[in-house]
């Protein structure tokens, strides 16, 4: 029994370890989402038209991605600290779309990144069916 105790201990600290990086890094996302927040408000109201559409709608993507992983935290807390696996799958999809939006140039390469994303979608399907949704 005194290796059973001292295992719980243990991960006892480990958790509090994790707790207390990740709030770190979720105050760190809000700071990086306030900023975020200003400077799309800033290529919202630019008067360059042409390159302040493309970075409004890149920044915009940015922004879900931040606020994705700033959900994914809540929910760890939420759950019982544990990632649902459908809030990395949502990252995932958001982050390839971001890709497509920024490299575009090679239509092969697009193309892949679609076959990606219909990979994710399906794999989202199966996370949230009856058998495989844990919450």
């Amino acid at each position: 029994m005194p290796g059973t105790e001292r295992a719980n201990r243990v991960a006892t600290v480990l958790q509090w370890i994790l707790n207390i990086g990740l709030m770190a890094l979720a105050a760190i996302l809000v700071i990086f989402l306030a900023k975020e927040t200003f400077t799309l408000a800033g290529v919202l109201f630019d008067a360059n038209q042409n390159a302040s559409t493309y970075m409004l709608v890149e920044g915009i993507v940015i922004y879900f991605l931040y606020f994705e992983f700033i959900a994914l935290i809540v929910k760890y807390f939420q759950s019982g600290y544990h990632f649902p696996l459908r809030y990395f799958i949502y990252i995932g999809i958001t982050a390839i779309i971001r890709l497509i939006i920024v490299d575009h140039e090679s239509p092969n390469d697009t193309l892949i990144y679609s076959f990606a994303i219909l990979v994710l979608v399906i794999a989202l399907y199966l996370a949230n069916t009856d058998r495989l949704k844990r919450e």
